[in-house]
């Protein structure tokens, strides 16, 4: 395969699939521009002239990770029960990462601190419109930065552990669990202690972030009053 075969972008789409590959069998150390080169039938100078050096094939395949990451997430259903909407996309996280186990900690254990892909970013809004969903129904307990930090150290967390422990001794239990307890800090509870979605009546902070949530939708307020309300509620949920 050369340049000559196809378009820059066919043969950079290839390249990284190969290299994918060879991750998922071999590792990290696999990645050679050498043998990433050898089993996609080009030569090493193509490689660095489509992504620099290894480390920027690297980046590559990181993107194509969170791309297919992006691909297999349930979408947001607005109608859902808030909990069970969180739960869906928690569970594809800890199913992604445990089928695939090299590309998981490429992108969750080797990414380089603000400097996120943009693949990732379209993940995180995911997550976060999931979040907004629990703060409307008036359940959020906690800032929906802060309940999106925590979700997202807890199901990485998780997974991280899972893969660090030989599979005959993982506890099959450990992801529901740290589902069970993250919700249980990030929401307020039921009338009757349960966590089903329902709006619940108590807290301040639960009232402020169901507002805040709605804040764009207040029409009968200028941009300046909105602003200053979004200003009055953040301070009251941090």
């Amino acid at each position: 395969m050369d340049e000559s075969t196809g378009s820059r972008d066919g043969m950079r789409a290839q390249i990284v699939e190969v290299a994918a590959g060879l991750l998922a069998t071999g590792g990290r150390d696999a990645v050679s521009t050498r043998a990433v080169a050898g089993a996609a039938g080009t030569q090493a100078p193509t490689i660095y002239r489509l992504f620099g050096d290894k480390d920027g094939l690297l980046q590559a395949v990181l993107e194509y990770g969170f791309a297919k990451y992006l691909a297999e997430k349930p979408p947001h259903d607005p109608t859902a029960d808030p909990i069970a909407d969180l739960r869906a996309g928690w569970d594809l996280h800890v199913g992604f990462g445990l089928a695939n186990r090299e590309l998981f900690l490429l992108m969750y254990a080797d990414t380089q601190p603000g400097k996120p892909p943009a693949a990732a970013e379209a993940g995180l809004a995911i997550l976060r419109t999931r979040i907004r969903h629990l703060a409307a129904a008036g359940r959020l307990r906690v800032s929906e930065d802060l309940a999106v930090d925590m979700v997202q150290a807890a199901g990485s967390g998780a997974v991280l552990t899972l893969l660090n422990t030989p599979e005959n001794k993982r506890d099959p239990r450990l992801a529901d669990a740290m589902f069970d307890a993250v919700v249980a800090a990030i929401t307020t509870p039921d009338d009757d202690g349960a966590t089903r979605g329902r709006p619940a009546a108590e807290g301040v902070t639960a009232a402020a972030n169901a507002l805040q949530a709605y804040l764009p939708e207040l029409r009968m307020l200028t941009d300046g009053e909105r602003q200053v309300l979004g200003e009055w509620l953040a301070r009251i949920t941090r």
